[in-house]
């Protein structure tokens, strides 16, 4: 196992305290994959690399332009123009200059066969981006490859999050079995989607530590506007077609 330095148990001192040097040691020896790394997966890598998280997998496509500086705290004004992913590396690494950083210029995403050689790679992905095909993707990888995910989204005012553990909980595809419509762009707080990706961040942070239970079998519903949240149990579909011949459901 890989030991912690002394300056990291100086740095980690406050969580240490929640689950111990030896759930550091396994954020250390852990990597996780954040696509995209905007509004809400933006907020997912900041508290991963803040965390302490070994390896860090993100993706994220285009240039920044001032309508993503609502929400996109990765990105700054004097970044408009230039690729976003050269503005999430610099404030990555200048958060944790320790990790290793793995950063992809293109919503890789898109990609079926790059999004599951990139999922092959880690332990853990959070699902971010706007587009359902993306997810999808990410999903399907996930599930062929037996590896967890977080999926998390959010419009508006309102957010979901629940944790994928294929072969147990249902997959996106038994939860979505069609594409919701979504148009882009949608509205955006960017104080909600943040608060969306520090859920997600935590998620991924119990997992990887052991503390605490995740969200397997269950959706978390948020809506801001009237503070009504929702925890419901979610089941698999047997005929589903990405996730309905392996494993058993949550509770059966």
């Amino acid at each position: 196992m890989i030991e912690l330095t002394a300056e990291e148990k100086v740095r980690f001192r406050r969580q240490i305290m929640i689950f111990g040097e030896e759930g550091q040691r396994k954020l250390k020896e852990a990597s996780a994959f954040v696509t995209r790394v905007g509004g809400l997966g933006g907020p997912v890598a900041v508290y991963l690399a803040l965390a302490g998280i070994g390896k860090l997998v993100v993706a994220h496509g285009g240039v920044v332009e001032p309508s993503n500086l609502n929400r996109q705290l990765l990105m700054s004004y004097e970044a408009i123009g230039r690729p976003r992913i050269n503005c999430i590396v610099e404030r990555l690494k200048a958060l944790n200059p320790f990790m290793e950083l793995v950063a992809y210029g293109d919503d890789i995403a898109m990609d079926e066969a790059l999004t599951k050689e990139v999922v092959s790679q880690v332990d853990i992905s959070i699902a971010c981006p706007p587009t359902f095909e993306e997810r999808f993707n990410l999903n399907k990888a996930s599930v062929e490859l037996g590896k967890p995910l977080v999926e998390v989204a959010m419009y508006g005012m309102e957010g979901y999050i629940t944790f994928i553990k294929p072969g147990q909980t249902p997959c996106l595809a038994c939860l979505f079995p069609s594409p919701p419509k979504w148009s882009i762009p949608f509205p955006v707080l960017g104080s909600v989607s943040a608060m969306m990706g520090c859920i997600a961040a935590t998620e991924v942070v119990k997992f990887i530590t052991g503390i605490g239970s995740t969200l397997d079998g269950y959706m978390l519903y948020i809506d801001t506007k009237s503070w009504e949240m929702k925890k419901t149990k979610v089941k698999r579909k047997p005929d589903c077609p990405v996730c309905g011949k392996i494993g058993k459901d949550v509770g059966q």
